[in-house]
């Protein structure tokens, strides 16, 4: 068994076509299938299921590409620890983050370049709670800013990075002698922009509003942090997000005002989870 033949297997399971996995590989198509071929040959069970074209993998395929995934991560592993003893830590590293969390990834990549001047670091900043996940079990990424999980925490590490506090994002001057915080009950009253309903960070948000009563209403809902700042510049809308203390200065020039501590704000939390060392 040859990592090539895995390599092609896994980009196969992914685009789910022949002729472009054979192009993602930089090889033929015919050299791509037969080195599949092979490989079924030698495991001694048919791993894709073929008709005139790829029609998906076998129940068989679809548990080898899990292997297959750790195998080629645990090789990328071994050669980025070589490296890094031979001559500092080289080589990418892939964080994923939910929406509301974006602004605080710089809380880790800074630190991780300053200290690996070799690395790159590529940032996914708008995944849902669910797609992380699923990109930890693929090793598409190799650690992520989300939101604690109790069945993502049996198969990955949980490292709490910061303690949310929710904010009352407007438009309006911070020099209109407003009090330095608001009620949950002023702003529910407001033309909300809040982020979709089937986000985690929106989920915790309708939680919070529930238990003080004042379900909130939102006129507009997005799937992007960058839309929903840019509707609060508008001067029309109002929003409420969570922030790290050390990430409040990207409301500007919006005015933020603390919004009243509630049990559900305070538990919101984030966390950094990375793949824990486990069979499949």
């Amino acid at each position: 068994m040859l990592l090539r033949q895995l390599e092609y297997l896994v980009t196969l399971a992914r685009v789910r076509h022949f002729a472009r996995a054979a192009q993602e590989c930089y090889v033929s198509q015919p050299a791509l299938s037969e080195a599949v071929r092979k490989l079924e040959e030698e495991l001694d069970v048919p791993l894709v299921r073929r008709g005139r074209k790829f029609e998906g993998l076998t129940p068989e395929g679809e548990r080898i590409v899990v292997w297959a995934q750790r195998i080629l991560a645990d090789r990328d592993a071994m050669t980025e620890e070589v490296r890094a003893l031979r001559g500092g830590l080289s080589g990418r590293l892939r964080i994923g983050s939910v929406p509301t969390a974006s602004t605080a990834v710089s809380l880790l990549t800074e630190p991780f370049c300053t200290e690996n001047p070799l690395a790159t670091v590529q940032v996914h900043a708008d995944l849902q709670a669910e797609e992380i996940v699923e990109k930890l079990k693929s090793y598409e990424l190799d650690a992520a800013v989300t939101y604690f999980s109790a069945s993502a925490a049996r198969r990955f590490r949980f490292i709490a990075l910061y303690r949310e506090r929710y904010v009352l994002l407007t438009q309006a001057p911070p020099d209109t002698g407003q009090p330095a915080e608001a009620s949950w009950a002023e702003a529910a009253r407001q033309s909300l922009c809040l982020l979709h309903p089937m986000m985690q960070g929106r989920r915790v948000l309708d939680a919070v509003f529930e238990e003080v009563g004042t379900p909130a209403r939102p006129r507009v809902e997005t799937d992007s942090i960058a839309s929903l700042f840019a509707h609060v510049r508008t001067g029309r809308w109002a929003s409420v997000v969570p922030t790290p203390g050390s990430t409040s200065s990207v409301y500007r020039p919006a005015c933020a005002r603390c919004l009243w501590s509630t049990p559900s704000a305070r538990n919101a939390s984030a966390s950094s989870s990375r793949a824990a060392n486990r069979s499949p």
